[in-house]
């Protein structure tokens, strides 16, 4: 299996220009069969002078009647190879990729990877004794991880997290409302656990049992 990092540095030639082809991004659709291309990634020969390119504007005029033409390109980790059609010049010239930012997306893939895997061990602590919660505190809120990784993890932070986790799960802006509710509804799990709450006017947590905040003075009440 390749990695995205490792992809990049595969060298893909065009036969019909002789030119180094970059990495793309693939598109989501084969317009040939409507379904995807079988990799994240292609080469493809992005030279406007290739022959391929040059002769494809005459070719699907007259076959087709449309004005494009055709770029070749192949698979990483082969030479399986094809072309693809395409409207101008500027067809995925903006699709290729970076390789800092690829090896970027490795290393952080491969650190939700060991997060998840430290869930079971998370999971198996006894509710309310002292256990490692770090990968799931981490899961909860990283935005690429799995949606139901991230759920599992939270419910771990419910289970033996402490108050410590409440300002990163507070502060942390969730593209998911509904992780944003399971999110809040761990906090309040994690509060009645520790016998706390938040004081409703600087936010502070304080003893469930206060009737006067002890960061900012404020008379609780009923509140």
């Amino acid at each position: 299996m390749f990695t995205s990092a490792s992809v990049i540095d595969e060298v893909h030639i065009c036969p019909n220009c002789g030119q180094k082809m970059p990495c793309c991004q693939a598109p989501p659709i084969h317009v040939g069969d409507g379904l995807g291309w079988g990799s994240e990634y292609l080469f493809i020969c992005l030279n406007d002078d290739c022959p391929l390119f040059v002769r494809g504007w005459q070719y699907c005029e007259s076959e087709y009647g449309r004005c494009a033409s055709y770029r070749y390109m192949e698979l990483p980790g082969s030479k399986e190879s094809n072309v693809m059609m395409v409207a101008g010049k500027n067809a995925f010239k903006g699709s290729i990729v970076n390789k800092k930012e690829l090896a970027a997306q490795d290393k952080r893939q491969k650190k939700i990877a060991e997060a998840v895997a430290a869930l079971a061990e998370a999971e198996a602590t006894v509710a309310g004794t002292a256990g490692n919660f770090a990968p799931a505190l981490y899961l909860s809120c990283e935005e690429a991880a799995d949606r139901e990784d991230r759920r599992r993890a939270m419910a771990i932070l419910a289970k033996i997290a402490g108050p410590e986790v409440i300002d990163p799960l507070r502060n942390h802006k969730f593209r998911d409302p509904a992780l944003e509710a399971e999110a809040n509804l761990t906090i309040k799990t994690i509060l009645e656990r520790h016998y706390l709450r938040e004081c409703p006017d600087c936010g502070e947590l304080i003893k469930m049992q206060a009737k006067k905040c002890k960061h900012c003075g404020s008379e609780l009440g009923d509140k």
